[in-house]
């Protein structure tokens, strides 16, 4: 028999629990959180400008050239899509699993998922070049003669895939939250409030029909969620590997994809959790070091994976005994841009396997960093699948290098103001964690109680 170790820490009672996950939304909020907030909202305001320069000036302003027409922002784009992936894994796969570790971090998963998926959403209608037509992606009745969208395009696929994806995950993440929000609701102290959470909660009164349809529908969706986790990175991979360039038509991008998005989003869980921890002192009873140890866990497990995919693509190009093929790969390595290959073989293969330690698992500083190296290095690989393939094609007379510039740093670095915007006022008008999951696994683990 395993002793298992307790899911919430300090002996709390339900009211402590109550409590101490709505002190946050209900008072105001400490000069932590005040610090992080400005220094985002100021990272948007120049994410807002930098985009309506993009706009207004052309794409001309960003790298893309000829023969690399695809740049920063579908690197970018891919990026954020990734990201998203951790929240509904999580939220929707461990809950079918019946892990009972995820109840603590699922809520803000689900919401970085929400956040991610918006900041990616962007990318692709600036990358248009002309994004007051965008609505030309969408398919629908209209009065411009037989003009449909393309059908056959993964382009078009990434419409479907991706919108798809974010209406499940917020439908998913709001219902989650009702019940709590009918908590904040009883306990609001001005008429406002009281009217704002009334109307989130549905009218939600605890009862017992009210429950057993909320199981019955979270169950529905977290079904629904599973397959989308994988099907929206298989579909975002399929706008490479459809194509016949070299490096790009590649069968093992899908899977490969779908663990490097896993990997890169339970990065980005661990990095804000972390800083939950440090702006929300209480939040560490809740969220912790073992809910931290277990997300880590799954960084090196896909780490490793995303390692082995990298192999199999040298493989597979000497194999294939195809010369376009095999170059692409050595160029990748040691071509050009050999420096952003092995700064994301570095982050995403070496620097995990720390991991492989308990006190590094179980070490904030050290798991923070590691996080950090590992989006640094998800968005590197974005990069090399997408530059080294485009820079050097079939006829040398076609080549060419991606000429960077600081625009395209500015829209990268900007994106993350939106995204931390969205992020930090979520912890302050809704629960970061989950009241209603974490009262039931209040007992788990405690001493006297052993599970199998």
């Amino acid at each position: 028999m395993i002793e298992r170790k307790p899911l919430v820490l300090g002996n709390k009672t339900y009211k402590d629990i109550t409590n101490d996950i709505c002190e946050p939304v209900e008072t105001m909020p400490g000069k932590t959180w005040w610090s992080m907030f400005f220094s985002a909202k100021a990272l948007l305001l120049f994410y807002l400008f930098t985009i309506g320069m993009i706009v207004s000036t052309g794409m001309g302003l960003l790298g893309v050239n000829h023969p690399v027409g695809w740049g920063t922002m579908i690197v970018t784009f891919v990026f954020w899509i990734g990201i998203g992936h951790a929240g509904t894994l999580i939220s929707a796969i461990l809950f079918l699993f019946r892990q009972k570790w995820r109840t603590s971090v699922a809520r803000s998963a689900e919401a970085m998922t929400v956040f991610a998926v918006m900041t990616a959403g962007i990318f692709p209608l600036i990358h248009t070049g002309r994004p007051w037509f965008d609505f030309w992606l969408f398919p629908y009745p209209n009065q411009r003669g037989p003009l449909w969208v393309n059908f056959r395009s993964p382009l078009l696929w990434d419409v479907f895939a991706v919108s798809t994806y974010a209406t499940v995950s917020m439908v998913f993440w709001y219902v989650g939250l009702v019940p709590d929000f009918a908590t904040l609701r009883d306990r609001a102290k001005s008429g406002l409030r009281r009217k704002i959470y009334g109307a989130l909660s549905l009218g939600w009164r605890g009862t017992t029909r009210h429950w057993s349809h909320y199981e019955m529908v979270y169950m529905l969706l977290a079904g629904l969620s599973t397959p989308l986790v994988l099907s929206v990175h298989t579909i975002v991979s399929f706008d490479f590997a459809v194509s016949s360039l070299p490096g790009w038509h590649t069968t093992i991008f899908p899977p490969y994809f779908v663990a490097g998005a896993i990997f890169s989003g339970f990065g980005m869980v661990v990095t804000l959790l972390t800083l939950v921890r440090i702006g929300f002192p209480k939040f560490k009873d809740y969220i912790t070091i073992d809910h931290m140890e277990a997300m880590n866990k799954i960084i090196m497990a896909t780490g490793m994976m995303v390692g082995y995919a990298y192999g199999s693509e040298f493989f597979i190009a000497w194999y294939s005994g195809v010369p376009y093929e095999k170059y692409a790969f050595v160029n990748r390595a040691f071509g050009p841009y050999w420096w952003s290959y092995w700064i994301m073989v570095s982050c995403n293969v070496f620097i995990p396997q720390i991991f492989w330690f308990k006190w590094a698992r179980r070490s904030i500083p050290v798991m923070f960093i590691v996080s950090i190296f590992v989006n640094i290095g998800m968005w590197f690989e974005r990069f090399v699948i997408t530059v080294t393939s485009l820079h050097r094609d079939y006829l040398p007379s076609n080549w060419g290098m991606y000429a960077w510039s600081r625009w395209d740093a500015f829209v990268l670095i900007g994106s993350f103001g939106m995204f931390l915007t969205l992020f930090l006022l979520y912890l302050r008008v809704f629960p970061a964690v989950s009241i209603a999951e974490v009262k039931p696994v209040l007992h788990v683990g405690k001493k006297g109680e052993h599970h199998g």
